[in-house]
């Protein structure tokens, strides 16, 4: 959990059925409480009939208990798991079209070095740069990055998985 200003945020995982509409469910069921979903992620798992949603969102304790208990209750649901910060590690993926001619090129690339980024596509006007990291050092690379003036920006949402040996899943 992060404080947001005055509201914490939570990272959910949510371990669902892969099937049709249980996406637009677990979403409409945030939007019906009007809480806002600052991120989600949904891909597969280790299981090929399972997807993992990772959902983070801004709310209180109370509200956070109450839609978990409303997200057990539909029937894709297989589990949920707060993602604490201190036993987890998160991560998101953004790519990122910056300027960059011949005078500012090797400056844009220093920093996306710094970063620990990678440049994924050139052209004569722009470079394409891979970053993943959490959302505090894609946060900082912006920063840096737009001086030179940010073209384009896509980022993923936060993946996240508990640390150790133990899992979400039912597989061992």
């Amino acid at each position: 959990m992060v404080t947001s200003g005055t509201t914490p945020t939570h990272t959910l995982s949510v371990l669902v059925e892969d099937s049709p509409g249980v996406l637009a469910r677990v979403a409409a069921l945030f939007s019906r409480r009007g809480y806002n979903i600052k991120s989600l992620a949904v891909g597969a798992t280790e299981q090929k009939d399972m997807s993992r949603m990772t959902i983070v969102v801004s709310v209180d304790e109370s509200p956070l208990e109450q839609i978990t208990k409303q997200l057990n209750k539909l029937v894709q649901v297989i589990k949920i798991v707060e993602q604490e910060d201190d036993n987890s590690v998160s991560r998101e993926l953004a790519l990122i079209k910056v300027r960059a001619d011949a005078t500012t090129r090797s400056q844009v690339i220093e920093a996306v070095n710094l970063f620990r980024a990678k440049v994924v596509d050139v052209s004569t006007e722009s470079l394409t740069i891979e970053a993943t990291g959490t959302q505090e050092k894609l946060e900082a690379l912006l920063r840096v990055l737009e001086p030179y003036g940010i073209r384009e920006l896509v980022q993923s949402g936060v993946v996240s998985l508990s640390r150790g040996p133990r899992g979400i899943g039912t597989a061992k």
